[in-house]
């Protein structure tokens, strides 16, 4: 196997911490009758699957450069993001706006906020959501930070955007009424250092929400997806590179703890559960597990090329078959298989001090 390149990102640590032990609720999802869901299963998803998402995909939608793909160089450091910011990325980031807010039945936040006046977005990768929030509160100044300078530059004039590490130490001159951030899993190294600089910059009585992933599949419908499956150890070998560099893969389920432990009172969680195909009878859950198939299938190569070749050395050729190999399994209709998003939103006490 090729070793990283010159430009690749530095060893890992030799020894890689062990997996967390945290419960990851299984959300049980009723999946459509044995003989509906099943009738092309020797085809896998094909016709169905096109059918079904080419008119729902029609309705939303200095770097470095590594194996063909593109990635940030905020102060050339190419350990920060282990994910491309290409075209191809930023298509699949906007198509899962789309997922994320129909699964949130329309709605861009949970947090009960009221006529919010300055707001952050931290980690806006395209800025598809300040934006969207910025037309929604007009009176609003949304304020967008990203590692990469991937944002539009056609926005709402409530709307900027700024390159910032959010990792680093915030230096804004005056509090948010409103911190929002969502999808961090697998690039944030210090979620607690995280939580307690947005309970800093949040004003008291304000509010704060996370909307995040953790990096395991599992079945609740009797489905053949396993952990020891192809899907199951790729899901591993991801998390387990991520760890070797100190990132945390799976925040979603330990969010609600940080946020507390950082004074955050009035604290909500919820846990939604995302399929992956179109195997749910629900008609919503369906139509989010068409476009969570999409975009896994349409970019396997981007979630694994630079963890894969940094953390275990693997040749691109050799995650080229592999990906190859994941495409198949993941558009296997048996499998009906899922994974968990959480949203945690939560108030900073009208007392506080920092």
């Amino acid at each position: 196997m090729a070793s990283p390149g010159a430009d690749a990102p530095p060893a890992p640590a030799q020894d890689t911490p062990p997996s967390p032990e945290f419960d990851v609720p299984e959300v049980g999802i009723e999946a459509e009758s044995l003989a509906d869901s099943d009738r092309d299963a020797d085809s896998a998803y094909g016709e169905d699957l096109e059918s079904y998402t080419t008119s729902l995909k029609s309705t939303v939608l200095n770097y470095r450069f590594e194996n063909g793909r593109r990635y940030h160089g905020y102060k050339d450091e190419g350990a920060k993001y282990f994910f491309p910011n290409d075209d191809e990325e930023n298509d699949r980031l906007d198509l899962y706006h789309h997922v994320q807010t129909l699964r949130l039945e329309g709605q861009l936040h949970l947090a009960p906020i009221r006529e919010p006046q300055r707001v952050l977005d931290i980690g806006t990768g395209t800025g598809i959501w300040a934006i969207d929030f910025g037309d929604k509160y007009p009176s609003a100044e949304v304020l967008g930070n990203d590692i990469s300078p991937i944002q539009p530059s056609l926005v709402p004039p409530n709307v900027k955007f700024e390159v910032d590490d959010l990792e680093d130490e915030w230096v804004y001159s005056s509090k948010f009424d409103f911190i929002h951030s969502r999808y961090l899993a697998c690039s944030i190294r210090d979620w607690p250092k995280l939580m307690k600089q947005a309970f800093k910059f949040t004003k008291p009585g304000g509010w704060v929400e996370f909307q995040d992933f953790d990096t395991r599949f599992y079945t609740s419908t009797n489905g053949e997806y396993t952990k020891d499956s192809i899907i199951g150890q790729w899901a591993d070998k991801i998390a387990d590179g991520l760890r070797k560099f100190g990132v945390e893969p799976d925040p979603g389920p330990q969010i609600e703890n940080w946020v507390k432990e950082a004074g955050f009172v009035n604290v909500t969680a919820k846990t939604l559960p995302f399929p992956i195909g179109i195997w749910p009878k629900d008609k919503v859950l369906k139509e989010v597990g068409a476009f969570n198939l999409i975009q896994f299938l349409d970019n396997l190569e981007g979630m694994t090329l630079r963890i894969y070749t940094a953390a275990w050395g693997w040749d691109p050729a050799e995650i080229k078959v592999l990906c190859a190999q994941l495409r198949s399994a993941f558009k296997n209709p048996r499998m009906r298989f899922q994974h968990n998003f959480y949203v945690i939103y939560a108030q900073k006490p009208l007392d506080a001090v920092d």
